[in-house]
């Protein structure tokens, strides 16, 4: 009976010491997490103060320099064309307006020329903001998904012409151009304002959720529980042994 306790002692031991090398690992990777998410919210703050660089240059970057890079794009918007992203802004939900621009090489980049109510996803309900001709916009490049963010963000509806996220190639081929045609990122156009006040531009939100500290201080934690357990067993069955 004492050498099966004894061999229930020495499974007991090795799963604690399993699971305590298990958590501590666990917080050592929050901790190289949260270094490189401090690290990536420094660059992105650096980033977004630059002067804007033409969208030639942009487009040349690597993609994990092109993100939130100040850009300058100058061409005509394509109006029917517009596509609608479905968003909230100042706790009012309506849609984000993305326009093709076409630029002078032929090719196009879709703006994010920003926000409009429910009432006012119809161009026809905002003729102001309807700008003719060259424009020159400014703003920030916003890279393209590789595909849905989540399985609880719904399909996009493109027969209503809203999306619930950013598939690009879903919104030109919607609309009609090629995938040749558009630039592989966004533009996200800055808060200059819009004839007639629609659509408001500058609803770019830079959010980097950084919960990485909180986590390690859980996993360490937990792996303290466990230490201090696990030595108060000891202690009490050495007692009773005496």
């Amino acid at each position: 009976m004492s050498s099966r306790l004894s061999l229930m002692r020495v499974i007991g031991l090795v799963l604690a010491a399993l699971a305590f090398i298990a958590l501590i690992s666990l917080g050592n990777w929050q901790v190289r997490r949260l270094h490189w998410k401090e690290a990536l919210i420094a660059s992105v703050d650096a980033r977004v103060e630059q002067a804007p660089l033409p969208l030639g240059a942009v487009e040349a970057l690597p993609q994990d320099e092109r993100e939130y890079r100040p850009v300058t794009a100058t061409g005509r918007f394509e109006h029917d064309r517009e596509r609608h992203f479905f968003a909230t802004h100042e706790g009012q939900s309506g849609y984000y307006v993305y326009t093709p621009l076409r630029l002078e090489d032929g090719r196009a980049v879709f703006v994010n020329r920003g926000f409009v109510p429910f009432d006012d996803k119809e161009a026809a309900t905002r003729p102001e903001g309807q700008i003719k001709g060259d424009v020159t916009v400014t703003g920030l490049a916003r890279n393209r998904l590789d595909g849905k963010p989540s399985f609880a963000v719904p399909e996009n509806d493109i027969p209503q012409n809203i999306f619930y996220w950013k598939d690009l190639d879903a919104m030109a081929q919607s609309t009609g151009l090629s995938g040749g045609e558009v630039l592989p990122f966004f533009v996200d156009a800055d808060d200059t304002q819009n004839p007639g006040g629609l659509p408001v531009g500058g609803v770019t939100r830079i959010e980097f959720p950084n919960d990485h500290l909180q986590y390690a201080i859980t996993w360490y934690g937990l792996a303290t529980v466990l230490a201090v357990i696990v030595a108060l067993m000891a202690w009490r069955g050495r007692r009773r042994h005496a």
